[in-house]
C-alpha cells in the first residue's frame, strides 16, 4: 500500500481551505506547525523520547536498505498536536455530544458555529446528504437569511477547524502508510530483540488509533456541512475543493472503529505477535505475590535482605518498567484488531487487562468506555468468526479450533461486560449498561488499590535501601526506572474515587523521594555510566573481530558505522578522581549512529540483518553485539541526559487533568489516621510539572494551566495551613493542654479534700453531690489513656509538619514562588491573632484578663513547641501581634512621646479599653458600680456581663491586662479615661461660668456669716445634683486610673526591676519648678503612670487641664465655694457609709477624690500660667527667676491648702448649721466624707479639720460602725489588751493588709490606711523648701490610706519610720486627750 512520495505530493494542491494556501503533502514541512512543539505525551514510551532527540539519522546513510525512523517519531508528535487541537476545540464547544446531537447553550455562544441550532443540527443528522437537497428555507428561513448576510464572517471562524479536519485526513493517510511499511519490512518486533524499533512502531500505532477515536468527539459532520454551506453562499453555490474527500473520510470513520478495523486489517498479524510477546510481562505484573517474593521490583530480596538481587532479573525488571505501555497496547490492539483475540494465548492476556480497566484513555483526561466499545465492535466480529467456523467454511481441524477459541472469547467479553446470559442485541447493551459499569468499577477499584499498595511498599523499600546503600544506586538504576512508568497505574481514572484512600500520597511521596535521591547522587551515576561505556568499547571491538563477524563481510557503510561507535566510546573521558560533575560529554552522535545501524539491520531489504549479527556474536558466550550496543545506548543517556530523562520519567504532569480529584484526596487523607505530614512536599511539588502539559500549538493553554496550577498549590497550602491550625487548636483546647492545667478554686479544693477523707473511711457514707469529683490518680487508669495518646499524637504530628514545611524547598510554578516557611509563619501568627480575639470575649461578655493571660500563655507554649522545628523567630512574631493589637498606628509614632490625636489602636486593646470605660467607669449598664477603697477594686450589685466588677478590676486582673497589652494598652486606657475626665471637667467649668454671680454672692455671704442670705443664694445654683454626678464619675475615673498605675508599676517592677528602681530614684530628685521644663514634665508623667508620684490624682488632673487648656477663667477661684455648696444637695439623704468597703453606698467618696484632685490640679495650672506670663515680661534675670521658681512652688502649695481650708471651713459650717434633732440622718455621712477627704488629700492635714470637726465625733462614729461590723468583732477578740484603742481599731478594719514584699519594710500605719503623721509635724514642715522629699514620700503612702480613726499625737511621727514596725507605739495611748470622751455623736448647740 506504500505510495511514492512524489505521487502523493501532487495531491496537496486541492486540499487547502483557501485557494492561495498550499502545503507539501508529507515530510517535515507538511507538519511544521506541529513539530515545533516540545510536548511529549506521558503515554509514549522511552524509545519515543530517545528517537525524538537522537533519531536524526536519515535513510541516506543506509541507502535503500534503511528505514526513516525520524519520520515515525515526527508523526507521533503530530498526533499529539492534533489531539491537543481537538481537546481545545472540545473545551471551547463545552464538550458537545455529537452522537446524540445534544449541544449546550455555551456551544452556540462559543463563536465557532453560527447560532442557528435548527439548521446546524439538521445538516449534522442528514450527513452525508448535500445541503442543496435538504430545503433549509423550510427549516428556518430567518436563520438562513442571516447566514447569507454574514457568511464570510462565519466562514473565517470555521476555517481553522476545517483545516484540522484536513490535517486529520492527511495524518491518517501518512500514518497508515508508514505503519504498513514498518510492519511489512521490519524483521522482528519482539521486545527482547528489537526494543527500540518496537516501541517507536507501537507508539505510532497507538497514536494513530487514539487520534481517530478522539476525532469522534468533534462535531465533524456539522463542521464540514456548515463550512460547505457558507462556502457555497459566498462562492455562488460552488462546493469547496476538498468537500467530497472529507465527506468520504468522515463517512469511512463513522464510527471510527469501523474504519480502523478496515485500515489495520493487514497489520493485524504483526500486532498479534507483539501482544503475545508482551503477555508474560503483563501476567507477571498482576502476580503481586510473585513480585514480592522474588524481588522483581526491589534491589534486594524481601526475605533475605543481605542477598542483593540487582542482577537476578535484569530483563524482567526492564520489561516491568514498560508494563503500563504494554497494557495500553493490549487494550488498543485487540480493540482495533479483534481477529487477534482468536490466538490461543490472547484470551488470557485480554482477560487480565479487561478485568483491571474500566475506561480507555485517549488524551489527557479524555477517554472512551472500554467495555461498551468491546461490546459494540469486537463481539460482533468474534460472533461472525464463530459462525463461519461453525458453518465449516475452513478445514475441519482448523474450524474446530477456531470455533472453540471464538466461543471462549465470546464468553470472556460477555463476562466482563455483564452479558454472559443474554443474547447480543443493541437493546440489551443499552439496558445492561449500568450493570456493566457497576461490575467494572468494583473490579477495577480492588485491583488498582492492591497495585497501589504494592507500589507504595516497594518504592518505600527501594528508597530506604538506596538511602542506606547509595553506592548501589548507579548499578541498579534500571530498578529506579520501574517506579516512574509503572506508577502511572496509580493515576486517578475519571470515575467515582475514594477520596479517603491514603495510598496516593504515599506514591507521590515515594516518587518524589526517589527522584530526589537520584538527583543527589547524579554525579555517581554519571561516573558509573562513563566507566561502563569505557569498558563497553573493548567488548564491542572484540565482538567485531570474532570469526563470525568477519565471515559476515559487512559492507563499507555498516562497517564504518560500527567503527564510529567504537571511536565514540573510546573518546569518552575516563573519570579518575576528578570532579565528575565538571566533565562535559555529548554522546548524541553515538546514539545517532547506533540508531542508523538498527535502521539498517532491522530492515528486510538489508543483506545483513539483526538475526545475522546475533548468530555471529552470541557463540562467544558473552552478550551479543546488539545487546552490547543497546546497553551502551541506554547508559549513554545517563551521562548527558540524566536530568532531562529524570524529568520525563519522574514527571507526573498528567495529574494536572485530575487536580481537582487530587486536591479532594489530599484534603481527606493528609490529616487522617494514615496521613503523613512529610507527604506535603510531594503533593505540592507535583504542581511544578503541570505547566509542561501545555501545548505550544494552543498558546492559551499555557496561561490556563499555569493559573490552575497556582490555584491548586494555593488550595493545598490553604488545606495544609488549616490542618496546622487545627493541630494547634486541638492542643490549645480544654481537651488538650487545658486538661493539664485544671485548677480548683479554694472552696472546691476544700470540698474535694473533705470528700476524699470521707471516702478513705469505709464506714462513712458518700456525701450527696460529691460523686462528681475524681479521686487522685484517675488519669492513670487505662480507660483514660486515650486523651493522653491523642495529645501525644497531635504533638508528634505538629512537630513533624513544622519540620517538613520548614525544610521544604520553594515551590515554583511558572513565575510564582511559594515559600512554605513564610506561609507557616503567617498561619501560626494569624491563628494566634484569631485566638486572641476569640478568647477576648466569652458568651456573656469580656473575658477576665487573668483567664485571658493564662489562655495566651498556653497558646504561646504550643507556638514555642513548634518554633523548635522552624528556622524562624516566631516569638518575635508573637510580640508583633500583641503590639499590633495594642498599637496599630504608624511605626514612626512608636518613637514619639506625644501621640497623635487620631492615632488608632489595635482591635483587642480597643475592645478591652472600651469595655472598662463603658461598664466600669461610666457604668452604662446600671450595675451599681462602687469603688471599694478597702479592697482596692470596684464592686457591683449585679454581674457586669458574666462577672461581678470585683472579678475584673482588682490589681491582679489589671496586672494581667498590663502584661498582655503592655504600655501601649495602658496608654490607650489612660487616654480614654483622660478624654472622659476632660469632658467632666469641662462640665465643671461650664457650671462655674454659668453660676459665677451666684457663687460670688455665696462666697460673700459665707464670709459675712449671713446664714439666711447664704441659703438663699445656694438654692439658686443651677443643676447642682448633675454636677455632683459628674464629679462622682470623675472620682471613679481617678480611682480606676490609680489602680491602673499601681498595676503598671507592679508589672514594671516585676519585669524590669532595675528600670523601675532607676525611675523611682530619679523621681525623688526631680526639681520642683514652675513652670517645669519639658523633659522634667515628661519624666513626671511617666513616673505618675507607674504610681511613683506622691499625688497621682492631682498630677493626672493637672495634665488633663494642661492639655485642654482649662482654668483660664477667673471663675475657677470660686471652685471651693461650689464644692462646699454640694453639702446642701439632696444626695446626702440617701448616703450611708459601709465599713466593709470603706466607702459610701452611692460612690460619694468619689466626690472627695475629685475635689482633692481638681482643686490641686487647677491651682497648679492656674499659677503656672500666671508665672509664664510674668516670666515673659521679665527680661531674663536668672537669679530672680530661680528664686521665683522656689517661691512659686511654695505659693502653689499654700494656695491649694488655702482653697482646701476654705472648702472645709464653709462645708463644715453648712453641715453643722443644717443639723437639727429632727433631721440628723445626713450628718454622719457628711462628717465621714470630710474625714475621707482629709485622708485622700495631702494638702488637707488633720489639724485643718480639727477646729471644724473634732476628732471625738469621728471616733464615736467609727466606733459604732466598727463595733457593729461582724468581721471587725472577730478581729477585736484576738487583739492584745495592751494595744491602744487607735491601733485596735486599725486592726479591726476589714481593709487591713500585710505590707507588700518591698525591700524596705513599711509601717502598718502606712498600709492600714488609718493613721497619719502628726499634724504639728505636717504643718511645720509643709512650707520648708527642703521638705519636698518628705512630702513626696509620705504623700505617696497617704493616698492609699482609708477612712478610720486618726492619730494626732506628735509621737506618731517618731514611730512611723521605725524599721520593721507593723503597728503603732506599744507605750501609753497616743490619744490621751480623748480618753474621757464619751462614745456616740456629740451635739453642739
Amino acid at each position: 500500500m506504500a505510495k511514492s512520495r512524489q505521487h502523493v505530493a501532487n495531491q496537496d494542491a486541492s486540499l487547502s481551505p483557501t485557494a492561495g494556501r498550499s502545503r507539501e503533502w508529507e515530510g517535515p514541512s507538511r507538519w511544521s506547525e506541529y513539530l515545533n512543539l516540545q510536548v511529549t505525551s506521558p503515554m509514549t514510551s522511552r524509545s519515543h523520547r530517545n528517537l525524538n532527540s537522537d533519531g536524526q539519522a536519515q535513510s541516506s546513510s543506509g541507502s535503500h536498505k534503511g528505514l526513516n525512523m525520524q519520520y515515525v517519531v515526527q508523526l507521533t508528535q503530530v498526533a499529539e498536536g492534533l489531539m491537543a487541537k481537538m481537546y481545545r476545540l472540545n473545551q471551547i464547544l463545552d464538550y458537545p455530544d455529537s452522537l446524540s446531537h445534544v449541544y449546550s447553550e455555551a456551544f452556540w455562544k462559543a463563536g465557532v458555529f453560527p447560532n442557528c441550532p435548527r439548521i446546524c443540527v439538521l445538516l449534522s443528522k442528514k450527513f452525508p446528504e448535500h445541503h442543496s437537497k435538504l430545503q433549509l428555507e423550510r427549516i428556518d428561513k430567518v436563520a438562513l437569511d442571516a447566514l447569507h448576510e454574514s457568511a464570510e464572517v462565519h466562514l473565517q471562524s470555521l476555517e481553522p477547524w476545517v483545516q484540522l479536519l484536513l490535517d486529520l485526513m492527511a495524518f491518517r493517510e501518512q500514518a497508515l502508510r508508514l505503519i504498513l511499511d514498518l510492519s511489512s519490512t521490519v524483521i522482528t518486533l519482539l521486545p527482547h530483540q528489537n526494543s527500540l524499533i518496537l516501541h517507536a512502531f507501537m507508539d505510532l500505532f497507538c497514536s494513530f488509533v487514539r487520534v481517530n477515536l478522539f476525532s469522534e468527539k468533534m462535531p465533524r459532520k456539522m463542521m464540514l456541512q456548515m463550512y460547505n454551506l457558507l462556502h457555497a453562499m459566498s462562492r455562488n453555490d460552488r462546493d469547496c475543493d476538498f468537500y467530497h474527500r472529507l465527506v468520504q473520510f468522515i463517512d469511512s470513520y463513522d464510527p471510527p472503529l469501523k474504519g480502523l478495523h478496515e485500515d489495520l486489517n493487514f497489520v493485524s498479524p504483526r500486532i498479534g505477535e507483539v501482544l503475545e510477546a508482551v503477555g508474560p510481562i503483563i501476567f507477571l505484573s498482576t502476580d503481586t505475590r510473585k513480585l514480592r517474593n522474588e524481588g522483581f521490583l526491589s534491589p534486594f530480596h524481601p526475605r533475605y535482605p543481605d542477598i542483593l538481587t540487582n542482577s537476578a532479573h535484569p530483563m524482567r525488571a526492564q520489561d516491568l518498567a514498560y508494563v503500563t505501555s504494554y497494557r495500553e497496547w493490549v487494550l488498543l490492539g485487540y480493540l482495533v484488531c479483534p481477529d487477534e483475540l482468536l490466538r490461543v494465548t490472547s484470551i488470557d492476556i485480554a482477560l487480565v487487562v479487561l478485568k483491571e480497566n474500566l475506561v480507555l484513555p485517549l488524551f489527557r483526561d479524555e477517554y472512551v468506555l472500554l467495555h461498551e466499545d468491546y461490546q459494540l465492535y469486537v463481539l460482533p466480529r468474534i460472533l461472525e468468526t464463530k459462525k463461519m467456523a461453525k458453518s465449516g467454511r475452513t478445514k475441519q481441524k482448523e474450524a474446530d479450533l477456531e470455533y472453540s477459541v471464538a466461543k471462549q472469547v465470546e464468553k470472556m467479553i460477555r463476562i466482563w461486560t455483564g452479558k454472559e446470559t443474554y443474547p447480543f442485541t443493541k437493546t440489551n447493551v443499552t439496558i445492561l449498561q449500568s450493570e456493566v459499569h457497576e461490575q467494572a468499577i468494583l473490579s477495577c477499584d480492588s485491583i488498582h488499590h492492591e497495585r497501589r499498595i504494592l507500589l507504595k511498599q516497594e518504592i518505600g523499600r527501594m528508597v530506604l535501601f538506596f538511602t542506606d546503600q547509595p553506592s548501589l544506586l548507579a548499578p541498579n538504576i534500571q530498578h529506579v526506572g520501574i517506579a516512574s512508568p509503572k506508577s502511572k497505574t496509580a493515576r486517578i481514572i475519571p470515575v467515582d474515587i475514594d477520596p479517603s484512600d491514603p495510598t496516593i500520597g504515599f506514591l507521590l511521596d515515594g516518587m518524589d523521594r526517589l527522584c530526589c535521591l537520584v538527583r543527589k547522587y547524579i554525579a555517581a551515576i554519571r561516573g558509573y555510566a562513563l566507566s561502563y561505556l569505557s569498558s563497553c568499547a573493548g567488548r564491542i571491538r572484540f565482538l567485531l573481530g570474532t570469526p563470525g563477524m568477519v565471515a559476515l563481510d559487512l559492507d563499507a557503510n555498516l562497517k564504518g558505522l560500527f567503527q564510529k561507535i567504537i571511536q565514540h566510546l573510546e573518546s569518552i573521558p575516563k573519570p579518575q578522581g576528578e570532579n565528575i560533575a565538571a566533565i562535559t560529554c555529548n554522546l548524541s552522535e553515538l546514539r545517532k549512529d547506533w540508531l542508523s545501524i538498527l535502521m539498517i539491520v532491522t530492515s528486510a531489504r538489508s543483506s545483513i540483518n539483526i538475526r545475522h549479527l546475533e548468530k555471529a556474536t552470541v557463540s562467544t558466550g558473552k552478550e551479543g553485539l546488539l545487546s552490547e550496543g543497546n546497553s551502551a545506548y541506554n547508559w549513554s543517556r545517563c551521562v548527558d541526559e540524566l536530568e532531562s530523562q529524570l524529568l520525563k520519567h519522574g514527571s507526573l504532569r498528567k495529574l494536572y487533568f485530575y487536580h481537582q480529584h487530587l486536591a479532594a484526596v489530599f484534603r481527606n487523607t493528609m490529616f487522617g489516621p494514615e496521613g503523613r505530614p512529610q507527604h506535603c512536599c510531594a503533593w505540592l511539588g507535583v504542581a511544578s510539572s503541570f505547566p509542561d502539559c501545555a501545548s505550544s500549538i494552543v498558546p492559551e493553554e499555557i496561561t490556563k494551566i499555569g493559573r490552575d496550577a497556582v490555584l491548586y498549590v494555593e488550595s493545598l497550602i490553604e488545606s495544609i495551613m488549616g490542618g496546622l491550625e487545627g493541630l494547634i487548636n486541638i492542643l490549645d483546647s480544654e481537651g488538650g493542654f487545658g486538661t493539664l492545667e485544671m485548677q480548683l478554686l479554694p472552696e472546691q479544693a476544700a470540698v474535694f479534700m473533705n470528700y476524699a477523707s470521707r471516702v478513705s473511711i469505709p464506714s462513712s457514707k458518700l456525701q450527696r453531690g460529691a460523686a462528681g469529683f475524681l479521686l487522685p490518680g484517675h488519669e492513670s487508669y487505662p480507660e483514660n489513656n486515650n486523651s493522653i495518646q491523642m495529645l501525644e499524637a497531635a504533638m508528634q504530628r505538629l512537630t513533624n509538619l513544622c519540620s517538613v514545611l520548614n525544610d521544604m524547598e520553594p515551590i515554583c510554578v511558572l513565575n510564582h514562588v511559594f515559600v512554605l516557611r513564610e506561609y507557616m509563619r503567617e498561619c501560626i501568627l494569624g491563628n494566634f491573632r484569631r485566638r486572641l480575639l476569640t478568647a477576648l470575649k466569652t458568651d456573656n461578655d469580656l473575658q477576665r484578663p487573668s483567664v485571658l493571660e493564662s489562655l495566651l500563655h498556653r497558646h504561646i507554649s504550643i507556638v514555642h513547641l513548634a518554633e523548635q522545628h522552624i528556622s524562624m523567630d516566631l516569638t518575635q512574631g508573637i510580640r508583633e501581634v500583641l503590639l499590633s493589637e495594642a498599637f496599630s498606628g504608624p511605626v514612626s509614632c512608636l518613637h514619639l512621646f506625644e501621640k497623635p490625636e487620631d492615632l488608632n489602636t489595635g482591635s483587642a486593646a480597643e475592645a478591652v479599653c472600651n469595655w472598662y470605660i463603658e461598664n466600669i467607669v461610666k457604668d452604662i449598664s446600671g450595675a451599681g458600680i462602687l469603688f471599694a477603697p478597702v479592697h482596692k477594686c470596684f464592686k457591683s450589685t449585679r454581674p457586669v456581663g458574666g462577672y461581678f466588677a470585683e472579678s475584673v478590676t482588682d490589681l491582679r486582673e489589671l496586672q494581667s491586662f498590663v502584661r498582655i497589652f503592655g504600655g501601649y494598652g495602658v496608654d490607650r486606657l489612660d487616654r480614654m479615661m483622660k478624654e472622659h475626665t476632660a469632658a467632666l471637667l469641662n462640665c465643671i467649668d461650664t457650671s462655674l461660668r454659668s453660676n459665677r454671680e451666684v457663687l460670688e454672692a455665696v462666697a460673700a455671704s459665707m464670709h459675712s456669716g449671713d446664714r439666711t442670705e447664704r441659703e438663699a443664694y445656694l438654692r439658686q445654683i443651677v443643676d447642682m445634683d448633675t454636677i455632683i454626678g459628674f464629679c462622682i464619675q470623675a472620682g471613679q475615673a481617678l480611682a480606676f486610673d490609680q489602680l491602673l498605675s499601681e498595676a503598671a508599676g507592679a508589672v514594671l517592677e516585676e519585669g524590669v526591676p532595675l528600670i523601675y528602681s532607676l525611675l523611682a530614684g530619679v523621681v525623688k530628685h526631680l526639681p520642683d519648678e514652675i513652670p517645669e521644663k519639658k523633659e522634667i514634665r515628661r519624666m513626671r508623667v511617666v513616673a505618675n503612670s507607674v504610681n511613683l508620684v506622691s499625688d497621682h490624682d492631682s498630677e493626672w488632673v493637672r495634665l488633663i487641664l494642661e492639655e485642654v487648656g482649662g482654668t483660664n477663667d477667673g471663675s475657677w477661684s470660686l471652685l471651693p465655694y461650689l464644692f462646699a455648696a454640694f453639702m446642701t444637695s439632696n444626695i446626702w439623704s440617701s448616703t450611708a457609709f459601709n465599713v466593709d468597703t470603706g466607702g459610701f453606698n452611692n460612690n460619694i467618696h468619689g466626690l472627695a477624690r475629685c475635689i482633692s484632685a481638681v482643686i490641686a490640679g487647677s491651682e497648679f495650672v492656674r499659677l503656672e500660667r500666671e508665672h509664664q506670663q510674668k516670666s515673659s515680661l521679665s527680661n531674663g534675670h536668672v537669679a530672680e527667676t530661680f528664686d521665683s521658681e522656689i517661691q512659686s512652688r511654695l505659693s502653689v502649695e499654700a494656695s491649694i491648702k488655702s482653697a482646701m481650708q476654705i472648702f472645709v471651713k464653709f462645708s463644715s459650717g453648712i453641715i453643722l448649721d443644717s443639723w437639727s434633732e429632727a433631721n440628723r440622718s445626713h450628718l454622719v455621712p457628711k462628717l465621714i466624707f470630710l474625714d475621707q477627704l482629709s485622708e485622700i488629700s495631702s494638702y488637707l492635714p488633720r489639724s485643718s479639720l480639727e477646729p471644724h470637726v473634732p476628732y471625738s465625733i469621728l471616733r464615736s462614729l467609727y466606733g459604732q460602725y466598727y463595733a457593729n461590723s461582724p468581721s471587725a468583732q472577730l478581729v477585736l477578740l484576738s487583739m492584745s489588751p495592751h494595744h491602744s484603742p487607735a491601733v485596735s481599731l486599725a486592726h479591726a478594719s476589714p481593709g487591713f493588709r500585710q505590707p507588700r514584699g518591698d525591700s524596705t519594710p513599711q509601717s502598718a500605719a502606712t498600709d492600714s490606711g488609718y493613721f497619719r503623721g502628726s499634724s504639728t509635724y505636717s504643718q511645720e514642715h509643709s512650707y520648708m523648701p527642703d521638705s519636698g522629699n518628705i512630702r513626696s514620700s509620705d504623700g505617696r503612702h497617704r493616698n492609699v490610706r482609708r477612712s478610720g480613726p486618726l492619730d494626732y499625737s506628735s509621737s506618731r511621727s517618731k514611730v512611723k519610720n521605725v524599721e520593721g514596725s507593723t503597728s503603732g507605739s506599744t507605750g501609753p495611748s497616743p490619744l490621751p486627750r480623748f480618753a474621757v470622751s464619751r462614745s456616740g455623736p456629740i451635739s453642739y448647740k
